[in-house]
């Protein structure tokens, strides 16, 4: 196979167009079938000013999963744990209105999604994660036995009670 480079000046006058990409990238499929282009889990917790009133705190949440979705993300699963107090100050404050979201999005995305949650005044903190095959399986198998064993939260008050005495 012979491989011959053209200037771009000679190849828009001979008419021939992307010149920027090499002439076996079409035998390797590279522009088609990029990894950055599929869908990867991902999971994000984020921790919103608990300070703020119900209705702020709603549309910061909005605003999350605005954010996800208007990336190109899929969400899959909110979780909205509620008002906690935080191991230390963030910013002068000792409360947080923790979230929890589980969604799908490319991983060009991360990065937009980040930015927005770094520049927005109401998220005190966030950490986004990629969930990989052996963590989804860790999971399952910390659910299956979890189910099996039981936990003292799943027991009535009573029962738990008498458990412990």
């Amino acid at each position: 196979m012979q491989m011959v480079f053209v200037g771009f000046h000679e190849a828009v006058g001979q008419g021939l167009r992307n010149t920027c990409t090499p002439p076996f990238a079409s035998l390797l499929s590279y522009q088609n079938n990029c990894a950055m282009d599929k869908l990867k889990q991902y999971e994000c917790t984020v921790i919103i000013d608990g300070g703020l009133q119900d209705d702020a705190i709603a549309s910061a949440m909005e605003l999350v999963k605005n954010t996800v979705t208007g990336k190109g993300g899929v969400i899959n699963n909110v979780l909205e744990v509620g008002r906690r107090k935080m191991a230390y100050l963030i910013r002068k404050t000792s409360i947080g209105y923790y979230a929890h979201l589980e969604f799908d999005a490319a991983p060009s995305a991360i990065a937009e999604i980040e930015r927005v949650f770094r520049y927005e005044d109401n998220v005190l903190r966030f950490l986004i994660i990629q969930l990989t095959s052996p963590l989804l399986e860790m999971r399952k198998r910390v659910e299956k036995y979890s189910v099996m064993l039981g936990s003292p939260e799943d027991q009535p008050e009573g029962e738990a009670s008498a458990a412990k005495n």
